[in-house]
């Protein structure tokens, strides 16, 4: 008796060929169902339906067409095992040799915009699971294909082995059938989540979370050559830094992804009405500027630190142009991350063909949720994407500021938010000046800044991503030329700070947040 194949799939790309091999190489039958048993039909494939097969009609709308024990039992049945063999016979059931499903596209279908539950509901598979669960455990004795890039694969394994499928192979294949499964479940109760989630969940988070990724990348190693490390995309439409296009250079490296994560966050703060640039080593900015166009921003925050900047990331808030390319040809760079290109600057960014040159289109898109692993478990909680408004702000200083120094304090406070804590920068003319991050002590933080500054702190705008514990902070500011200081308040002792900044006539405002970054 011939073998027997059963196809259903959602994902069509390959079926068609594949079961045409099937039938004229492997001499299969071939059962199918649905959409699937159309396509095989129009393309002359000798096809059963699996209604006729199991004498059941598709029902509920298609709801129903898999769940047959004419089709379980084909699945499960252990083919060495005289009580299954005489199950198959006393039911006229023909054993599976082939199982290939796909499942509907959930996550395909939530991605779309304005998509309702209901249309949601609709697109979570039943059948294609369980055929998929039952074929993988019983992969002892069948293959099971849940994606087309395995067709090949398998055709392949069956010429090489006289038309056998070697275990190995159908270890392997059960493997991905299973992650597959787990993959679409984790989907569908990821949305149900976000959609029905009790109020009683701690801060709006989900009392139950879980993370699956497929790995898009192997890279050369981690943090260090002696770390193997590999990338991973979430979800089955890419999103991120998986649907950014990399122009040109070399392959990315996982301290290029993390620099580049971070690099993309702090261009995000500034919105695209006016150029900005930002320059990133080790996730930390060393320049942020602002300017008239792209090109010049871009110089400013170059500028700002010009020997850290060297191996440097840069971000740019807007579609890279000529001008801002030759620029950026002009020292040795890792990675350039923007929203678009034009032909001329690719044309001359080209000439650094070592340069990773990357567009990403939406670069305020990140991920709904940060999570850090720790040892038996992962912490979880909200990206701090709080959207500071100066009009919140107080101003707890008898001198206030004007409207051209709120501004400058607002890009100061955008841009320390980004530091590693403790932070403190130094900023003037929508440029940082100086750069403290990651001290153990916030004085130590707020002298690094002022040294990095120089003269060039005279009459400029300090930010602390945490409060002053002491005045000691202020009165190294103000002695240093500090006009403006922004820092979210919150110390049992605010009023020694604001007595010393207004003893020494420094503005301050206090935003009521902090932004530490650890």
């Amino acid at each position: 008796m011939a073998r027997l194949a059963l196809l259903s799939t959602s994902d069509k790309t390959g079926i068609v060929e594949l079961a045409k091999t099937l039938v004229a190489e492997f001499e299969f039958d071939i059962i199918s169902s649905g959409g699937t048993a159309k396509t095989l039909i129009e393309a002359g494939v000798p096809v059963t339906k699996v209604s006729d097969y199991t004498g059941s009609p598709e029902i509920l709308g298609g709801r129903v067409k898999t769940l047959h024990p004419r089709i379980h039992g084909g699945i499960l049945a252990r083919q060495d095992l005289p009580e299954d063999q005489k199950d198959l016979a006393d039911n006229s059931i023909r054993p599976l040799d082939l199982v290939v499903v796909n499942l509907y596209p959930f996550e395909q279908t939530i991605a779309k915009e304005g998509v309702t539950l209901p249309e949601a509901i609709e697109q979570i598979d039943i059948g294609g699971p369980a055929m998929l669960r039952a074929a993988a455990k019983n992969h002892q004795y069948l293959t099971v294909l849940c994606r087309p890039a395995q067709y090949e694969a398998y055709l392949e394994a069956m010429r090489s082995h006289q038309g056998t499928v070697p275990l190995a192979f159908r270890q392997t294949c059960a493997r991905e059938a299973f992650w597959h499964t787990a993959t679409y479940d984790q989907a569908i109760a990821t949305y149900l989540t976000e959609q029905t989630e009790s109020e009683a969940a701690a801060e709006g988070l989900p009392e139950r979370w879980t993370l699956a990724g497929t790995q898009r990348q192997s890279l050369r190693y981690g943090e260090n050559p002696h770390q193997p490390a590999a990338w991973y995309q979430t979800g089955a439409t890419s999103t991120g830094w998986a649907a950014a296009e990399q122009l040109q250079g070399k392959e990315l490296s996982y301290n290029n992804l993390v620099d580049l994560e971070a690099a993309r966050r702090i261009i995000a703060e500034f919105p695209a009405d006016r150029p900005a640039a930002a320059v990133l080593k080790h996730t930390n900015p060393c320049g942020v500027a602002m300017g008239d166009t792209l090109a010049a921003a871009y110089r400013s925050a170059f500028d700002a630190d010009a020997t850290s900047a060297f191996g440097g990331i840069v971000s740019l808030n807007r579609p890279i142009d000529a001008e801002t390319a030759q620029i950026l040809t002009g020292t040795f760079l890792e990675c350039i991350v923007a929203p678009g290109c034009d032909a001329d600057a690719r044309e001359i960014l080209a000439k650094k063909s070592n340069l990773r040159v990357l567009v990403l289109s939406d670069l305020h898109q990140g991920p709904a949720l940060a999570v850090n692993a720790i040892a038996g478990g992962f912490l979880l909680q909200t990206p701090d994407t709080y959207a500071d408004d100066p009009a919140h702000w107080q101003i707890v200083t008898d001198q206030k500021p004007t409207d051209e120094e709120l501004s400058e304090m607002l890009f100061a406070w955008r841009v320390v938010k980004h530091v590693k804590s403790n932070a403190i920068v130094v900023t003037r003319n929508h440029q940082t000046l100086g750069v403290g991050a990651g001290q153990m002590n916030r004085v130590g933080s707020v002298q690094i800044a002022l040294a990095q500054a120089g003269e060039k702190a005279q009459s400029a705008t300090l930010a602390s991503d945490g409060f002053f514990p002491f005045d000691d902070s202020v009165r190294t500011a103000a002695a240093a030329g500090i006009r403006l200081i922004v820092q979210p308040g919150g110390s049992r002792r605010d009023e020694d700070s604001i007595k010393a900044a207004n003893e020494l006539g420094v503005i301050m405002a206090l935003t009521g947040v902090r932004h530490f970054l650890h």
